[in-house]
């Protein structure tokens, strides 16, 4: 049997979704709890036809892409390729990722280029688009149009209402032989055409034929606020934690999930890493979950020398379990001794993968008490930190 030929996903991520209404680009808004990039992602992966995914994101968008990525099991992940930066217009994003798939060690033979906005595609839409791709070398889906359609002039007088039995609404994924849509647009990009609103119509105005294969009702493409009401968009929230302890006996503290020599420890009941009890309170108390004391409390015997890292794990695992995401971590730690600045990165580093997130998405600062109080007096680390989370709307607000 002939083996079939490589396929690939090009996923187009990086507008702005202004017109969405929302405080974040729509690919990155939450679905039940999902991102819309990741759900289309894991749509065009559940066939298991497609070898290769590349996203195309903005270049501001590294961190919220990250977290996508996270969202990810292993085998969908091993799929995905390095993300290409997209350019000012949807023309020349399609062109920046379908260059970097022409210039892999095996480039595919065949591309479907799919809106990441479009997260209910089915895998039989997939599987129907591989096969017209490979059967038409250009082909899109497209669904009969119901309503009547009026072409106006600029002052909005009719001037013609074209026949709906041949029109038909076009939505993504659409498959095309690399080579010749690489070729159409570059030819339209030579040509100062950037005008054209899908890769259909570049392969048209390169004066290629392109074939409509049946569409899926289902397979809508958010773009207004209606399109979200009602599909689990988040919420945010905001956490704040504060915790202290004294120093102790002992050759080094532990601050952030990072153990710092120094010449005495933190007494606690725990390892009492100050900054993750903040940030665990911080968490719990975005989700008005109570507190710290109240999920490990210190008379409890087997938390005594407990790694706090479990709190904190603990207090993200709750989040998620809502259907919540943790967006950023805000943290700052008052002392006049030891000195933070040479560990932030580590505490950094260790917080993020506790919380399973991007470490920029992950803020540690550090002051003094300027000799005041019991910082001041070299008695004891405070800290405080700030969680930003997005959960549900439950309330329906």
């Amino acid at each position: 049997m002939t083996p079939s030929p490589p396929v690939a996903a090009l996923i187009v991520a990086a507008g702005s979704g202004s017109r969405a209404g929302l405080s974040t680009p729509k690919q990155y808004a939450r679905l039940e709890g999902s991102s819309v990039l990741a759900r289309s992602i894991g749509a065009l992966a559940a066939g298991g036809a497609i070898e290769t995914i590349l996203c195309v994101i903005r270049p501001d968008d590294a961190d919220a892409y990250a977290s996508v990525v996270a969202e990810l099991g292993p085998a969908i992940r091993a799929r995905l390729a390095l993300p290409v930066h997209g350019g000012a217009t949807r023309q020349a994003s399609v062109r920046a990722g379908l260059e970097a798939l022409a210039a892999a060690a095996a480039p595919p033979a065949l591309v479907l280029v799919h809106d990441a906005a479009r997260p209910f595609v089915s895998p039989d839409l997939v599987h129907a688009a591989i096969a017209a791709g490979h059967s038409y070398g250009a082909a899109v889906p497209g669904l009969p149009v119901t309503d009547t359609v009026k072409q106006v002039d600029d002052s909005g007088r009719v001037v013609a209402t074209p026949p709906r039995a041949a029109l038909r609404a076009v939505q993504t994924p659409q498959a095309f032989a690399l080579a010749p849509l690489l070729e159409a647009h570059r030819a339209a990009a030579a040509a100062g055409r950037d005008d054209l609103t899908d890769d259909a119509a570049v392969v048209e105005w390169a004066g290629r034929a392109v074939h409509v294969f049946p569409g899926e009702a289902a397979n809508m493409k958010l773009t207004h606020p209606q399109d979200f009401a009602g599909r689990g968009v988040l919420v945010g929230r905001t956490g704040f934690g504060f915790d202290v302890h004294a120093f102790g006996p002992g050759e080094a503290v532990m601050l952030g999930g990072v153990p710092i020599a120094f010449d005495r420890g933190l007494a606690g009941h725990s390892d009492a890493d100050v900054v993750l009890h903040a940030l665990t309170d911080a968490v719990l108390g975005a989700l008005s979950d109570g507190d710290i004391g109240a999920h490990f409390p210190p008379s409890d015997p087997q938390w005594k020398g407990a790694s706090s890292d479990r709190f904190l794990a603990f207090a993200v695992e709750r989040l998620r379990a809502r259907g919540g995401v943790l967006d950023h971590c805000d943290i700052t730690i008052v002392c006049e001794a030891p000195k933070i600045g040479p560990h932030r990165d580590a505490m950094r580093e260790r917080i993020a993968a506790i919380c399973a997130i991007p470490p920029g998405r992950v803020a540690v600062k550090a002051t003094t008490s300027e000799r005041l109080g019991f910082t001041g007096r070299g008695e004891g680390i405070a800290a405080q930190a700030v969680a930003s989370v997005r959960l549900p709307d439950e309330d329906g607000r």
